[in-house]
């Protein structure tokens, strides 16, 4: 499974502004379900009042659930289109490193600063800062500063897995003696 983010393997869609797309009632595209995000991120009046913070647990709060046409899931299951979320992250919080099966998403800071971690290095992400990443995409989000933060989370197909991953360390030198 290949770690890499679409943004890595294609370039960075959110830095050609003119590559970006309105957003439609039912996106299908990715450059529309960043355009969504944006939109939803500049109504603050839609998710602000929602907002909650767990000193014990991160907050989270679905916004919106959108099944994918009728007549396209197996029987007995209903089929995920695509499902958004608002999330809020008090200094300290974060995820743990994981990945989410075969959802890819949009990540919107909507407050705040987020911190992202994968095998690629690290990326500090601000108010309206977005990423987009594939499936299979492995990260960790971390709220490593000193204020509280809120970020939105598309996932399409809808999230139905996390899985986690063992934190990857670096080598050390005892490593290098023991091989």
């Amino acid at each position: 499974m290949n770690s890499d983010s679409d943004l890595q393997i294609a370039g960075d869609i959110l830095e050609v502004q003119h590559l970006l797309q309105p957003a439609r009632e039912h996106p299908t595209t990715v450059a529309e379900f960043v355009g969504l995000a944006r939109t939803i991120a500049a109504d603050r009046a839609q998710w602000a009042p929602l907002v909650r913070y767990d000193a014990t647990t991160r907050w989270y709060h679905r916004l919106r659930a959108v099944p994918r046409t009728l007549g396209s899931a197996q029987a007995g299951e209903t089929p995920p289109g695509y499902e958004i979320w608002l999330l809020s992250w008090v200094p300290g919080q974060g995820t743990g490193r994981h990945d989410h099966g075969p959802s890819s998403g949009v990540l919107t800071v909507l407050e705040g600063r987020l911190t992202e971690h994968t095998e690629r290095g690290t990326r500090t992400l601000e108010p309206g800062a977005q990423r987009v990443f594939a499936p299979g995409y492995v990260h960790e989000v971390v709220n490593d500063s000193l204020e509280p933060a809120i970020s939105l989370h598309i996932y399409y197909p809808g999230l139905t897995e996390m899985p986690m991953h063992a934190a990857q360390c670096a080598p050390t030198a005892a490593d290098a003696v023991l091989a």
